[in-house]
This record gives C-alpha cells, sequence and structure tokens, in this order.
C-alpha cells in the first residue's frame, strides 16, 4: 500500500457549530504519523460547520449554504494550518466538483496537481466547491467525493472517519444485539437504497452514502475502511499496525486490490 485517502465527516469536525479543535488536532497527529509511511490525500467536510460560527444563515436554503460555506472554508484551513504547522507539514487547498470528474483533460490536471504536492512532501486537503457551484455539479456530500478521489489519484485505501464504529447488521442505537461487519466484500441493494440518515445538522451524509462509496470503490477493486473519528485507535492500529480490532474493511468480491 503507497496512498491513502483519509476523509473526515462534520459529525467529527464540528461540535456546537464550532471546529472541534481537540478532535482536530488528533486526526493532525494520526496524519503526521501515516504521512511518514504512506502518501497522504485528506478530504474533509466542515466548510459549512465553520462557517456557522461566523455567520448565522439557514444552511437548509441554498444561498445561505454556499455563504456558510464560503465563510467557513477559510476558518477551516486556517483551523487545519495552525496545527500541521505543529508537525511541520505544509498543506494545499484542492476545491473540486463532480464536473472536474466530468472531463478527462481537468480530471488528467487535477491529478498531475495532486501528484506534484504529493511529491513536494505537501499534504492535498480536499473538499467540495459549493460555493460557485450548481446542485447538478455537486456530489451532495463529501463521502462520494472521496470515493471518487481515491479511484481518480490511485489510492490504495479510502478511510472513513465517522461517528459510528463500521457497519452493522442493524442500527447499534437501536438494537443492543447489532453486529458489526469486520470484511464485507457484498453490498445488499437494498442497503444501498435506504432513505440517508446524517446524524449532526451539517452533515450530508449517513450510513446510506458511505455504502455507496464502499460500493463504488469495490466495484473497481478498491479498499474501503469506515471506523469511528471519534476515537482513532481503530484507524492507527489499522493503519501503521496492519491489526484490525475494530471497523469494517470493504473488499473487492475477487480479492483483487
Amino acid at each position: 500500500m503507497q496512498r491513502v485517502v483519509i476523509k473526515v465527516g462534520s459529525a467529527v469536525l464540528t461540535q456546537n457549530n464550532n471546529i472541534a479543535k481537540e478532535r482536530m488536532l488528533n486526526l493532525v497527529s494520526l496524519i503526521a504519523k501515516v504521512k511518514k509511511r504512506y502518501d497522504v490525500i485528506l478530504v474533509t467536510s466542515g466548510a459549512v460547520a465553520a462557517g456557522y460560527s461566523a455567520l448565522k444563515l439557514d444552511k437548509r436554503k441554498q444561498i445561505g449554504k454556499k455563504a456558510l460555506a464560503a465563510a467557513g472554508q477559510p476558518i477551516l484551513m486556517t483551523s487545519y494550518k495552525k496545527k500541521f504547522d505543529i508537525y511541520n507539514i505544509d498543506t494545499a487547498q484542492i476545491l473540486l466538483t463532480e464536473d472536474d470528474f466530468d472531463s478527462r483533460k481537468r480530471t488528467k490536471m487535477f491529478q498531475e496537481i495532486i501528484d506534484a504536492h504529493l511529491d513536494n512532501d505537501i499534504l492535498p486537503i480536499v473538499n467540495e466547491n459549493d460555493i460557485t457551484s450548481t446542485p447538478e455539479q455537486l456530489f451532495g456530500d463529501n463521502d462520494q467525493l472521496s470515493a471518487t478521489v481515491a479511484y481518480a489519484t490511485g489510492a490504495d485505501l479510502l478511510v472513513i472517519l465517522s461517528d459510528i464504529d463500521g457497519y452493522y447488521d442493524k442500527n447499534p442505537s437501536e438494537h443492543k444485539d447489532a453486529k458489526l461487519f469486520k470484511t464485507i466484500d457484498t453490498i445488499p441493494n437494498s442497503a444501498l437504497k435506504e432513505d440517508s440518515t446524517a446524524g449532526n445538522e451539517f452533515a450530508t451524509g449517513g450510513i446510506v452514502t458511505k455504502l455507496k462509496a464502499a460500493n463504488f470503490l469495490m466495484k473497481r477493486g478498491k479498499q474501503m475502511f469506515l471506523c469511528n473519528g471519534f476515537n482513532l485507535d481503530t484507524a492507527e492500529s489499522y493503519l501503521l499496525n496492519s491489526e484490525h480490532k475494530l471497523g469494517t474493511l470493504f473488499v473487492p468480491k475477487d480479492g483483487s486490490h
């Protein structure tokens, strides 16, 4: 394994409409360790929630959400910069929409930019470009964006840091006997169609969008690891020690990596 995409969601990164500084610092210190071994690309949410700390607008309205994202993106990147500076890691901001993957020329350009950053030991931080895009141009959630980025950049693994420990056979908050799938190579179609349930008012995903991201990668011979972002022990054990404690590993059915 040489290249890893790590995706972190709003539920993990923000708390009470502010950036959760301690959780962000934990994430940054994990990335600093992982970066010593692999190329790392970070896909982050949190701009809309960060914007809310400066601007009280209704994020359910399109212009409100765009204005929040525009105000929040520099707040989010400044927070990251301060924390990555502790580890002497330089960062770059990359804002993408679905359109950037529709044209071969644009995809190639973005791949070359990311390669140039990684070759020069710079950490690319990717987010969706909410601000100038129309709804048709957006992925709508960063789970889909991170899967597409992982595939387009030839990453070996996508790690999604979430507010859950992995993928269960039923909702663990409602069923005490819910069982965690440790490794899975097939996602039932019915699970991909269930209504998206986002746990945080600034989140747009939920388990369904994560399953769709996993399904996208599995079909293309890639792996995805879903684990808890509030406690990064699982992610660290898996990425640095190849120990699979908690979390769900989604693997292609034919076993090809």
